[in-house]
């Protein structure tokens, strides 16, 4: 597996992480699929452990598994690659992903594809079990905040319901814009308590989207939000190649 370099991962994010508390588990969701959900995990995780924290991450959902894959998340891999850690006794035992499915689809969907459906009280359990090891969990959603989970039910039903308090990750991409308002909105009405927006800078846009994008989103955070915070993650052209 390879590493990410420290250095690299440290100037991705401020201080702000040191507001997070022991002993709690965060929900980190997207605005849509591929904002950027499962490199701003790694990299806040990263970050979380320099300050002193052991942490975890678990990724509630897995789809879109080829058989090539094994039985370990690909995102928990792009975590473990991020935090510099190799791969954990929790990832191997399936406790860190319990939920795989082979259709690239939202939860819901392939898991009815597969005749099953998400087991959403084991994976309360397996999030319960790492809280009794590390001091903070990092939970990666599936898709955006919306996204089927079972049935009716969605990612932020979920959020909801066990009181996480949530990390959403946006990025300059166009429409993004509406997508962070309505997510935030949807947090607003629900009552969630919102840690961070990250800003992801990728996918890569135009200098004027991205910085136009930023301030918008971060002036809208300042007004509605005031007491959630707003931190930025660098794009890197290959990830998985800076070592």
């Amino acid at each position: 597996m390879r590493k990410f370099r420290k250095p690299v991962i440290r100037e991705v994010m401020g201080r702000g992480v040191n507001t997070m508390e022991k002993g709690r588990a965060y929900f980190i969701g997207g605005i849509d699929t591929d904002a950027g959900k499962t490199y701003a995990t790694g990299v806040l995780a990263s970050r979380l452990m320099a300050t002193g924290f052991s942490v975890v991450t678990q990724k509630l959902v897995q789809t879109g598994c080829g058989d090539d894959m094994g039985s370990i998340s690909e995102d928990i891999v792009m975590h473990r690659s991020i935090m510099g850690t190799g791969l954990l006794p929790e990832d191997t035992d399936g406790t860190t992903c319990p939920q795989k499915f082979t259709y690239p689809a939202s939860p819901d969907l392939a898991a009815r594809l597969e005749s099953r459906r998400v087991d959403l009280r084991k994976i309360g359990e397996n999030t319960a079990k790492l809280l009794s090891k590390y001091d903070i969990v990092l939970i990666e959603g599936a898709g955006g905040l919306m996204a089927p989970l079972r049935g009716g039910y969605t990612m932020l039903d979920w959020v909801t319901d066990r009181k996480l308090p949530l990390v959403l990750v946006t990025n300059p991409k166009l429409g993004s814009v509406n997508h962070t308002l309505l997510s935030l909105e949807a947090c607003r009405s629900r009552g969630i308590e919102l840690e961070a927006v990250l800003y992801n800078h990728h996918p890569v846009t135009s200098d004027i989207i991205t910085a136009d994008t930023r301030d918008y989103i971060k002036k809208y955070l300042s007004r509605h939000f005031p007491e959630s915070r707003f931190e930025e993650v660098p794009f890197f052209s290959d990830p998985a190649g800076i070592l």
